[in-house]
C-alpha cells in the first residue's frame, strides 16, 4: 500500500497536513480525512471514491451522528484492511475475522475509542453545540479541524505502514459485547 523506503512518521506528518489543507479547501470533515489517507496510499482506486463520505460529514449531512472525521477515518482504514468480499470458511471462522485476535472489529474500535478519549463523546452535535444555529463561525471550524487533524494523524498511524496482525491484536476499548480486554 505504501512505498517501502517511505519513511512511516513523514507519511503521517504528509497525511496530517494534507487532512488540514483539504478541509480548509471546502472539502467537509469525512472527505478530508479520507481523501488524505487514500492519496497517501498506493490503491487502484481513483480519488473520485471521496464521493462515498460526502454524506458523512457534519454526522451525516447535518444531522449530528457520529462525526464525520471519525467516520471518515474508519472509511480510509476500510481501504487498507476492509474485506474485499464475502468471507468464506466455517461459522467460527467467519466470527473470527471480525471478533477474533487479529480480527478487524479490533481497528476499527480503536479509532472510535480514540475519538472517544480525546473528545468525550464521538456525536458531532455534542462537539459542536456551542455552535448550533450559528454553524458558519471561525471557532466552529476550528474545533472541527482539530477534529479532522486528529483523525487523520491517528489513522495514518494506523496504516503507515499497514500491520493487520498488529492493530487487529489490539485490546478492545469499549464495545458492545461489554467485554474490556487489558
Amino acid at each position: 500500500m505504501l512505498e517501502h523506503n517511505t519513511d512511516p512518521q513523514e507519511a503521517i506528518a504528509r497525511v496530517k497536513q494534507r487532512a488540514i489543507d483539504n478541509f480548509k479547501s471546502g472539502l467537509n470533515c469525512a472527505e478530508s480525512v479520507f481523501l488524505a489517507v487514500h492519496t497517501e496510499l498506493d490503491t487502484d482506486l481513483p480519488p473520485e471514491i471521496m464521493c462515498l463520505v460526502t454524506g458523512f460529514g457534519s454526522g451525516g449531512g447535518l444531522f449530528g451522528g457520529t462525526c464525520g472525521s471519525l467516520n471518515g477515518a474508519i472509511a480510509a482504514l476500510g481501504l487498507v484492511y476492509g474485506r474485499r468480499q464475502p468471507p468464506s470458511g466455517t461459522h467460527a471462522e467467519k466470527k473470527a475475522q471480525l471478533y477474533g485476535r487479529p480480527g478487524l472489529y479490533r481497528i476499527y474500535n480503536r479509532i472510535s475509542n480514540a475519538f472517544q478519549e480525546q473528545y468525550g463523546t464521538t456525536l458531532c452535535r455534542e462537539i459542536t453545540k456551542p455552535w448550533h444555529g450559528e454553524w458558519f463561525t471561525k471557532d466552529r471550524l476550528k474545533t472541527c479541524l482539530g477534529t479532522v487533524a486528529f483523525m487523520a494523524e491517528k489513522t495514518a498511524e494506523m496504516v503507515c505502514p499497514v500491520d493487520k496482525d498488529r492493530w487487529g491484536s489490539h485490546p478492545l476499548g469499549d464495545n458492545l459485547l461489554g467485554e474490556r480486554e487489558k
